[in-house]
């Protein structure tokens, strides 16, 4: 019985390891996220700023066309954690099938225990 609860304690340590690591990366996407829409309206303000919109032209912003990288580089970033988080949720979704099952058993060991606690009683 002690194995049983020490092994419950342990996939709940694991589920919730597991959904701390899920929000941790939802977390990072929506920060993400927000500095691309940042970068959207700085670009914005550039291009109306020096009237040049055309990254081919000669005097496109320089500012502008690092901004545009940056923000490429952020929604790259958004993508790759986007299945870092399928994975992560994944993981989370297998961990609390784990632990169910775990407090499943644990559960039917109980009852068969009283059960055979009240047959020794009935017995007597």
């Amino acid at each position: 019985m002690k194995s049983r609860d020490s092994v419950i304690r342990q996939k709940r340590f694991q589920v919730e390891e597991k959904r701390r690591q899920a929000g941790q990366i939802e977390a990072m996407a929506e920060e993400f996220g927000r500095m691309v829409a940042e970068l959207d309206r700085e670009i914005a303000a550039e291009h109306r700023r020096t009237g040049i919109e055309d990254e081919k032209h000669f005097a496109y912003s320089t500012f502008a066309r690092a901004a545009k990288q940056r923000r490429a580089n952020l929604q790259n970033s958004i993508h790759d954690l986007q299945a870092q988080l399928d994975a992560a949720r994944a993981g989370l979704d297998l961990a609390m099938a784990e632990l169910q099952q775990e407090e499943e058993k644990l559960e039917r060991e109980l009852a068969l225990e009283a059960g055979r606690s009240g047959s020794v009683r009935a017995a007597s």
